[in-house]
């Protein structure tokens, strides 16, 4: 238990530029006190004491605003920064060392038992309240845009934005485990759209000037 502590405590110091010391964090970082208890439901869940697990979960969330159903899978390193708002669903799977910014969820689409929530893979990046929602995959490696919507499977080592989110760079610069803390931008990504407009934009002016010149000189 300990071991896991001084993990957890570690993680969050080489995560967060804010974190000043190891007391700070014990006391008041919502992330490692989900996580503790997120750890104590799921053990309570995993041997069907299920009423147990939910007052648990329950409880943390109340005092974290960090829900994480008891029933979820979660890999080693996750970071919930800040965590406001985050909802975490019963057949949701997190790999290793992802990253989950407040107000993100991962939630289902409907009332189907069985798996109904999205399993993200290793070094996964969800910004601010985006929501990734169905029973797909996201690929190792992804970022996914802050308010971003991810409504289908998104591959391995893929950028998605918007709503619903498109993918905006494909198989690029393969992402490290390390790299996932250190390339935390969730704001300056690509959007393509824009870009289209832009581009458009320009291209209007120009004939606009073509044809001025034309009136001008039709000669």
């Amino acid at each position: 238990m300990f071991r896991q502590l001084k993990e957890d405590i570690a993680l969050i110091k080489e995560r967060d530029p804010a974190a000043r010391g190891t007391f700070e964090i014990l006391m008041t970082y919502p992330s490692l006190r989900a996580m503790r208890s997120y750890r104590k439901a799921n053990w309570f869940y995993r041997h069907r004491m299920f009423t147990i697990a939910r007052m648990i979960s329950q409880h943390a969330r109340n005092k974290t605003g960090i829900e994480i159903h008891p029933g979820a899978t979660i890999g080693k390193g996750l970071f919930i920064d800040h965590g406001m708002g985050v909802v975490i669903g019963e057949t949701a799977v997190i790999g290793d060392n992802c990253l989950l910014y407040q107000g993100v969820t991962l939630g289902g689409t409907g009332k189907d038992k069985g798996k109904r929530h999205p399993t993200l893979g290793d070094n996964v990046l969800v910004g601010s309240g985006a929501k990734v929602l169905g029973p797909f995959r996201v690929g190792n490696n992804v970022k996914i845009a802050a308010n971003a919507v991810v409504l289908s499977a998104i591959p391995d080592d893929c950028t998605a934005v918007g709503v619903p989110a498109r993918i905006v760079k494909r198989k690029g610069e393969k992402v490290s485990e390390k790299k996932v803390t250190q390339d935390i931008d969730q704001i300056h990504i690509p959007d393509p759209v824009s870009q289209e407009l832009c581009r458009m934009h320009i291209e209007i002016e120009r004939m606009q000037k073509r044809i001025e010149e034309l009136e001008k000189n039709p000669e």
